[in-house]
């Protein structure tokens, strides 16, 4: 392993107070912490507790004072409207000071809440930065969300502004954002002030006289106006960020100011690698968690040119869109998650689209969202012909808890497994009963507390199911609800969702393993296994496969070696008997795959429609392809 790596991750455990104050130092603090770590406030303990500090300030004032004014900052590439346009640091701050003016006569000040329903556009980040410099705390929730899940997230938030557009544009269609956010307000009990619109050209909101306020005229009106930056604590939220919850309640997931732009500052060079001035391509949504690091945030902490890309993998025009957006930025990386990889290789398997592009400067793809499978990364390293980096976070911890840390120089690469642990990352795996299994040994992936900067100190205004759900679980633990083993080399394998681990006649299996057998298939595109139930044996896996474009073979063929594949793999323990072609797989918009609801729907239970879901049709196609095999 690199001595870097080692070393750094060490001290993390052994000395946290110094390792992250060494960190802070890469942020421009109004009063820099002299505290690391404050056991005794809040739930698990709090970071940097006396910094003073704005992350407006961080990432775009401090810039444009050190004289990096014209460096690029933005690039909006947006092939759905065949637009592309470019801000640099100055041009950017401009604007942000401008629209925060905007939001104070509005009367939008430090603590307030501001929901931000828009799409991939330039004003979106423009309004996030202006609730930085107010000191408001910002919630992104994804453009096009339904009204009822919308407005779930406006009660709990109680936003005194929203921000949104006219509409969102997809590759063969326009969505009309207005007319959901009318009903979501129509329906909550807690209705902002106000609302400002994007008029968008392509679609023309109709506008609520003494609700909705032109954001154009707006900012026209405050034009030659700026604002200062609040001064916030370190241990301020900065954000609010919704994820779903069991109980079908959303989870407001904090996030604090200080140990965010610490984590996310110390990440970009040490495990992404990239230098100040480089340009990062983050292919995510700003609704989702690794849109608000790696887009949003993380790039311009460091000084470097974030992409938002309003566009898809496939579609816009090709399966070539992500690599052509990479050449001609000329981005050192890129960081996607791995459904959307798999999506480009089902339309471009031999990579025809990917050769026709310049990448001589591109250095690393990096994937996460949910479990890479072997296939795909051996795919891509193929294709890329440069590192492959799988790494493991979630909503909660808002950076990555386990990874290959390419700045401290990358360890040798494992397929299944996202590397090892982070620097603060105690990470461990306990039985049912919470005692440590060995190496190798399947059990519940843990984190001992307290977690490193960056992650969640609380829920929005939940503290008790904050605790319930995340620490009471296993005590002195952070419970990831993941499963897996940590092998004798100290790398982890993430191999399910703790309700992804199937029992098949009293043994405990994992469905990840499965589809690793599956997926290397070379007829394979994606696939997943789901537990369904069974009188005799308690569960049996079934795989639901997608096959690559151009497949001449038959379905019955593929699908008989595909069981076979996995009982060579994993063994007739298994009991795996069934593979099911489908033409695709239900999917969150962030392409995590609905397992969850497809084994509800394999079950015969009732189910609901997921808020997430990219195209509802797709679940009553899986109900199709069961009911022919029955």
């Amino acid at each position: 392993m690199s001595m870097d790596y080692i070393s750094a991750y060490k001290t993390s455990l052994a000395d946290p107070e110094g390792f992250w104050l060494n960190a802070a130092q890469a942020i421009d603090w109004f009063e820099p912490p002299t505290r690391a770590f404050a056991p005794e406030l809040g739930v698990y303990g709090r970071w940097f507790p006396d910094g003073v500090v704005n992350a407006c300030h961080v990432m775009l004032d401090s810039h444009v004072a050190g004289g990096r004014g014209d460096r690029t900052a933005l690039i909006y590439d947006s092939p759905v409207t065949g637009t592309k346009r470019t801000y640099s640091y100055a041009q950017l701050l401009t604007k942000v000071s401008r629209f925060a003016a905007v939001l104070s006569d509005l009367g939008v000040g430090k603590g307030d809440r501001v929901v931000i329903y828009m799409p991939m556009v330039p004003e979106a980040l423009i309004g996030i930065y202006a609730c930085n410099r107010l000191g408001a705390i910002h919630s992104v929730v994804f453009g096009g969300f339904a009204a009822n899940e919308l407005a779930k997230r406006i009660d709990d938030a109680a936003p005194k502004v929203i921000l949104t557009a006219s509409c969102g544009i997809e590759p063969t269609r326009k969505v009309a954002y207005k007319p959901l956010l009318d009903q979501a307000i129509a329906m909550s009990a807690c209705p902002p002030d106000a609302v400002i619109v994007l008029q968008r050209p392509e679609l023309k909101a109709e506008m609520i006289p003494g609700q909705d306020h032109d954001w154009a005229g707006l900012v026209e009106a405050a034009k030659g106006r700026g604002t200062p930056c609040a001064r916030m604590k370190a241990t301020d939220p900065l954000y609010i960020l919704y994820t779903s919850g069991t109980t079908g309640t959303p989870k407001g997931v904090v996030r604090d100011t200080g140990g965010y732009l610490v984590a996310l500052a110390w990440s970009m060079g040490a495990l992404y690698g990239i230098k100040p001035g480089e340009t990062f391509f983050c292919a995510s949504d700003i609704g989702w968690v690794v849109g608000h690091s790696y887009i949003v945030y993380a790039p311009l902490i460091v000084g470097c040119t974030t992409i938002l890309y309003e566009g898809k993998p496939v579609g816009t025009p090709d399966a070539g869109a992500f690599w052509r957006v990479a050449a001609e930025h000329k981005a050192a990386a890129l960081f996607t998650a791995p459904t959307a990889i798999r999506a480009v290789k089902k339309e471009d398997p031999r990579g025809e689209k990917f050769a026709t592009y310049d990448l001589s400067h591109f250095r690393a793809l990096f994937l996460a969202g949910e479990r890479a499978d072997p296939a795909t990364l051996e795919w891509a390293e193929g294709l890329l012909k440069t590192p492959v980096i799988d790494h493991c976070w979630q909503t909660e911890t808002g950076w990555a808890i386990v990874a290959n840390p390419l700045g401290l120089g990358a360890l040798p690469v494992k397929h299944g497994s996202p590397t090892v642990p982070m620097p603060g990352y105690d990470v461990r795996v306990l039985d049912d009963a919470g005692h440590p299994v060995p190496a190798g040994t399947l059990g519940n992936i843990v984190i001992r507390l307290p977690l490193p900067p960056g992650c969640l100190p609380t829920l929005w205004n939940d503290e008790a199911r904050f605790r319930k759900g995340y620490l009471e679980g296993f005590p002195g633990y952070y419970q990831t609800s993941d499963a897996g083993f940590i092998d004798e080399d100290g790398y982890v394998f993430f191999m399910a969702r703790t309700d992804d681990i199937i029992n098949v006649a009293g043994h405990r299996l994992s469905t990840g393993g499965m589809e690793e057998a599956i997926a290397s298939h070379p007829d394979v595109a994606e696939c997943a296994v789901v537990g369904v139930a069974d009188a005799i044996k308690g569960q049996s896996p079934v795989g639901f496969v997608v096959l690559k474009s151009g497949v001449s073979r038959t379905e019955a063929e593929i699908e008989r070696e595909i069981v076979a594949l996995v009982r060579e793999r994993v063994g007739p323990v298994a009991a795996f008997k069934m593979a099911l072609t489908v033409a695709r797989l239900p999917k969150t918009r962030s392409g995590k795959i609905l397992r969850g609801t497809m084994q509800k729907i394999a079950d015969g239970e009732d189910w609901t429609m997921p808020a997430t879901i990219e195209d509802p049709a797709v679940l009553d196609e899986i109900g199709g392809a069961l009911a022919g095999r029955k």
